[in-house]
């Protein structure tokens, strides 16, 4: 059993969603100096700064509630891959720029939502991170939407790669709406319940139908995979999360209680 799965489950909920904001906020900032455009390095960093900042309030919550002692540094730097619970589209490798994008507009058209949702969260601090964060994730999702109509909407070529990121990104889609899998429950009924989570499927029909709008206007196909993403929630990930931690907590780890 890993440690992750050993928290109270509120611990565990504001742990993953911290989670998939940390990772993402990691792919995001691979981008600068390699983004298409100088204006573009900028506002993939000031994403993934959005990102990280609603990881540190989410990460900082989980290890108040654990009891342990943990800080949101002990839980970005200190865990193992199984004990992380993002879901597997925000480690997904970047790939062409149209990757990224089309990951992107999905994940932000999910967080939105779900964010939206928390506001009314029963529990203060879930509510008032969530309160902040729909102010930047609706940024976050213009910022997507225009790359992915200004791509599939171009020439030739910008739609053929932006067609092809989607291909690359789909199989990942469904995860982030199932609440059971073969691998467990997430969130647990309990906070659902209780008016302190969402239910995830309860968000599929509004997040995706700003994405299907988006790829209608842009002249883009929605992909039919052949497979799906699974696991995250309970701690399986795919090749590329290891190699995502290794950069993300080597300094950490090579010098154990530094500090800035």
């Amino acid at each position: 059993m890993t440690a992750a799965r050993t928290m109270p489950a509120l611990a565990r909920y504001a742990l993953a969603l911290g989670d998939d904001a940390l990772v993402l906020a990691q792919r995001c900032g691979e981008w600068v100096t390699r983004a298409p455009q100088l204006e573009e390095d900028v506002a993939l960093a000031n994403i993934g700064l959005d990102l990280l900042g609603q990881a540190r309030s989410l990460l900082t919550y989980a290890g108040q509630v654990e009891g342990d002692g943990r800080s949101e540094d002990d839980l970005a730097y200190l865990r193992e891959e199984r004990d992380f619970l993002n879901v597997q589209l925000v480690e997904l490798e970047n790939g062409d720029f149209a990757v990224s994008m089309a990951r992107l507009l999905v994940f932000s058209s999910y967080q939105l939502e779900l964010y939206r949702r928390l506001v009314s969260s029963r529990d203060e601090t879930i509510a008032a991170v969530a309160a902040k964060a729909v102010k930047e994730v609706a940024y976050h999702r213009d910022h997507a939407t225009e790359w992915v109509l200004r791509l599939g909407d171009g020439t030739p070529e910008s739609s053929r790669r932006m067609q092809a990121g989607l291909e690359v990104v789909w199989p990942y889609v469904d995860e982030l709406f199932a609440m059971t899998s073969r691998h467990g429950v997430w969130p647990d009924p309990a906070l659902v319940a209780d008016g302190v989570a969402v239910d995830p499927s309860s968000l599929r029909e509004p997040a995706l139908a700003h994405v299907r709008s988006v790829l209608r206007s842009a002249g883009l196909t929605e992909p039919s995979p052949r497979w799906t993403a699974q696991g995250g929630r309970q701690g399986v990930h795919s090749s590329p999360m290891g190699h995502l931690l290794a950069e993300l907590q080597h300094l950490h780890r090579s010098h154990p209680g530094a500090s800035w």
